[in-house]
């Protein structure tokens, strides 16, 4: 779940593991919107069956900001009890308060399975992050990752201002960076604090930020295997291979990125993998705009081949 981990210049502290933490969306179903608990199940076993180093659930790619707070408690429930990999749980709320509120029903939860909450940067001061995440630190005893994703959160930080919440906050086990330019960020953080830096936005700055420093990613994407694939061909090989990996791939993680519609996208290809049933988001997501339909179909079969070429062959059983 954690390992210890030296970066440069920092000493050695807990640090969340490396690898990939697969960001789980959230399948809907029919007209009522309720949560589609059995397309989650399947969609949490995949990534265990996959590889993945662990899930994030209620991320924003989760729309959790969208779910009741029981809903929140059904679909950590449903992760609780269909993968036992190490579970990172989102904390919806800027404000301190309800952020303790929720890490505490998350902990009620999932107990031990907790392996960190990932915690916005909620103030471009330092200073008050640092309040911030003492407070919750204090009534929870959580453990934290730090995200810094301005297009959620509407906040934007420094590197620096980071560094030294990092480094205050020895609870802190990892960063989530996402404010581009990221891999600039990551190589700044990696060669200051001794925790793991993920980077996320579905994979597409995956090979630069590996390059500074990165520990893997944390985002989710409708071909995690190639992800996983790219990190562990990077562990073993360094970046050749990493490239190899990942670049059948680049044309739909750069297809699901985009603006406004990226969920949507990364929704209907995960229906059209067979992974969820329903595609549908919750308002005020956009929807999928059917004018890019054949693109998908384009760009999803050359996903789909380079993951059958990657596949081993079953041996034929004999009797």
């Amino acid at each position: 779940m954690t390992e210890l981990n030296e970066g440069t210049g920092a000493a050695a502290r807990e640090s969340l593991a490396p690898g990939v933490w697969g960001v789980v969306a959230t399948p809907f179903q029919g007209s009522t919107m309720d949560v589609d608990l059995d397309s989650l199940s399947g969609l949490v076993e995949h990534y265990k069956a996959i590889g993945a180093t662990g899930l994030t659930v209620l991320g924003v790619f989760g729309e959790a900001a969208a779910l009741t707070a029981e809903e929140r408690c059904q679909v950590l429930e449903i992760a609780v009890e269909c993968t036992d990999l190490p579970l990172v749980v989102g904390v919806t709320a800027l404000a301190t308060r309800p952020a303790i509120d929720e890490i505490l029903a998350a902990q009620a939860v999932a107990g031990e399975r907790l392996a960190a909450v990932m915690v916005q940067a909620n103030s471009a001061r330092p200073d008050m992050v640092i309040a911030h995440l003492d407070a919750i630190h204090r009534a929870t005893g959580a453990k934290v990752v730090l995200q810094d994703y301005p297009l959620a959160s509407g906040v934007s930080i420094s590197t620096q201002a980071l560094i030294s919440v990092v480094t205050w906050c020895t609870y802190v086990i990892s960063v989530k960076a996402e404010a581009p330019p990221t891999s600039v960020a990551i190589a700044e953080l990696s060669a200051s604090v001794g925790v793991s830096i993920f980077g996320g936005l579905g994979g597409q700055g995956l090979l630069d930020e590996l390059l500074a420093g990165a520990a893997g990613a944390m985002t989710g994407f409708s071909y995690p295997e190639a992800l996983i694939a790219c990190v562990r061909a990077w562990q073993r090989d360094g970046y050749d291979a990493a490239r190899d990996q990942l670049l059948p791939y680049l044309p739909l993680i750069n297809f699901e990125q985009q603006a406004k519609v990226a969920l949507a996208i990364r929704k209907e290809c995960l229906r059209e993998r067979g992974l969820i049933k329903d595609p549908s988001v919750r308002p005020p997501a956009a929807g999928f705009p059917e004018k890019l339909r054949f693109s998908m179909g384009t760009h999803l079969a050359e996903s789909a081949a380079a993951l059958e070429a990657a596949t081993p062959a079953t041996p034929a059983r004999s009797f």
